[in-house]
């Protein structure tokens, strides 16, 4: 099923999405919420402590989007390991046993450097009050990230988190650890986007030390406001969370559900609008 317009269009409904984006570094491409933030529909606060990041990100930037160089955690100074690959710098050493086992980890966890950063916790940062979504990709530090954030947490609809199924770095948490917490929160787990495996050493397949086979490594975990419990939620996540749904991650199920919740609290036909739209005749 393929959906010709964003939530607001097919639904009739007028609503911008407040975002928060831990470890906003464009170097992993466009983020999923980019459809609505480019119509308007959507507003960004992204946090990313690595300058050159940063001032891509500010140089980029459109009208809804605020970039801050804060590095997010529990509020305690850590130490940052910036590493050969940028994408693997963390505030957790790189475990040289478990990245050993595949093809360029050992080289792209080496730690060329050690700095200490003062981290902030989320919940008191007041231009993140009343956010609909999170975003992390922290290298480890998103746990930490979430447990300070629970306050936060209580206007959140939905959370895409990356999460980990071996610890590249030491003491990681996994992603039964996250999913843990989310749920004692009052989320559910939803859906992988996506996941990645790589093949086990000595191994090699067509040439790339990029392939996949049969080992789950890491993925993005989306984790939603617990929707077998709908009478948990607010007018705003209804509508929040069946818009980031449908939007970023194509939950056209979900998304009609919620809507379907919200019509019965409020008599409105939200529903079958984006639903007809959705689906038009032929």
């Amino acid at each position: 099923m393929q959906a010709t317009g964003t939530f607001n269009e097919l639904a009739g409904i007028d609503l911008r999405i407040k975002v928060v984006d831990i470890g906003a570094n464009p170097i992993d491409g466009r983020p999923p919420y980019m459809s609505m933030l480019q119509k308007g529909e959507a507003e960004v606060v992204g946090f990313e402590p690595n300058p050159a990041a940063l001032s891509t990100l500010n140089e980029l930037k459109g009208p809804y989007e605020t970039y801050l160089p804060n590095a997010v955690g529990d509020g305690d100074r850590h130490t940052l390991r910036i590493c050969r690959a940028p994408g693997m710098t963390s505030l957790l050493a790189p475990d040289p046993a478990i990245l050993g086992l595949f093809h360029g980890f050992p080289a792209w966890g080496e730690v060329l450097a050690e700095e200490e950063v003062e981290t902030v916790r989320l919940d008191d940062i007041a231009i993140t009050e009343g956010i609909d979504m999170i975003k992390i990709d922290i290298q480890g530090g998103e746990l930490m990230v979430l447990r300070n954030a629970v306050e936060r947490l209580r206007t959140v609809s939905v959370i895409q988190t990356e999460v980990e199924f071996l610890p590249l770095y030491k003491g990681q948490p996994l992603f039964s650890e996250v999913e843990m917490f989310l749920r004692s929160q009052g989320f559910i787990f939803h859906r992988f986007f996506p996941i990645n495996s790589r093949v086990l050493q000595p191994m090699v397949v067509d040439g790339l030390v990029y392939s996949g086979m049969s080992q789950q490594v890491w993925a993005d975990g989306i984790f939603v406001r617990d929707f077998t419990k709908l009478d948990d939620y607010t007018d705003r996540h209804l509508l929040a969370a069946a818009s980031i749904v449908h939007n970023c991650y194509q939950s056209f199920d979900l998304s009609l559900r919620l809507l379907i919740e919200y019509d019965r609290r409020h008599g409105t036909a939200f529903a079958s609008s984006y639903f007809s739209k959705l689906t038009p005749s032929s």
